[in-house]
């Protein structure tokens, strides 16, 4: 029996490797995909309470708030369920002084524990997920909540 030559031998090993590199790359980007923040908007006025969904340093608009998610995770599901999220929240309505209404974390067991002090809104993060590699959340959908 004959030896195949030498290059088909390197060709298929090279080919192997290559394949197991972009399988492995493509398992990392999976994992490393950035978390959407899931958020609760209530607009006192109307009584409308409308679903937000954010991702990672995007900033999203509600009323005449502008909302920034800087992180946001959940625990594992072999601990007890919390989610966290740090967010910052400006009124773009305010002319003079710091339009800047709210900096800081957010926790959706405890939303009172936190709250975005606003006459007109209030604002409150209900979980975190990860979104699929190459596919963008778009632009902050809205949706009334039932």
């Amino acid at each position: 029996m004959r030896k195949p030559p030498l290059y088909k031998s390197m060709f298929l090993s090279l080919s192997l490797a290559l394949s197991l590199v972009t399988s492995l790359v493509s398992a990392t980007s999976a994992v490393a995909a950035p978390p959407v923040a899931t958020l609760n908007a209530l607009d006192k006025i109307t009584a409308r309470v409308s679903k937000l969904e954010a991702e990672i340093n995007k900033p999203v608009t509600f009323g005449s708030l502008e909302i920034t998610v800087k992180h946001c995770e959940s625990t594992p599901p072999e601990e007890a369920p919390e989610t966290k999220a740090f967010l910052e929240v400006r009124d773009t309505k305010v002319k003079d002084g710091n339009p800047l209404i709210f900096s800081g974390w957010m926790f959706a067991s405890s939303p009172a524990l936190s709250a975005v002090e606003h006459p007109v809104y209030d604002v409150w993060v209900i979980s975190c997920t990860a979104i699929a590699p190459g596919i963008s959340s778009g632009n902050a959908p809205i949706s009334p909540v039932p």
